[in-house]
């Protein structure tokens, strides 16, 4: 008696085993197909945002760039005025 029930439950145990497999396997192909495009999806549009904002950083910069150039030169011709005026009072 307890081979028979030992052998049933190794087949019922295999049965199982191989029908939670088919199962698996027809679920990720599914969500495969599914994720994939939703991955492909979420992450593109976030790829174009930080782009994007990556972007408008890039021309933001160049503007400060340019204004502490400028600033730059306006502070090289103050301490030339500066040295030319200290330099008459001496």
């Amino acid at each position: 008696m307890e081979d028979k029930t030992f052998e049933l439950l190794t087949k019922l145990y295999s049965e199982f085993t191989d029908f939670r497999k088919e199962v698996n396997d027809k679920l990720d192909q599914k969500a495969d197909k599914s994720d994939i495009a939703r991955i492909e999806q979420e992450h593109g549009s976030k790829l174009e945002a930080a782009l994007d904002g990556y972007k408008q950083a890039y021309e933001k910069l160049e503007i400060i760039e340019n204004k502490v150039d400028i600033l730059s030169d306006k502070v090289d011709r103050h301490d030339i005025k500066i040295q030319v005026i200290e330099g008459g009072r001496k």
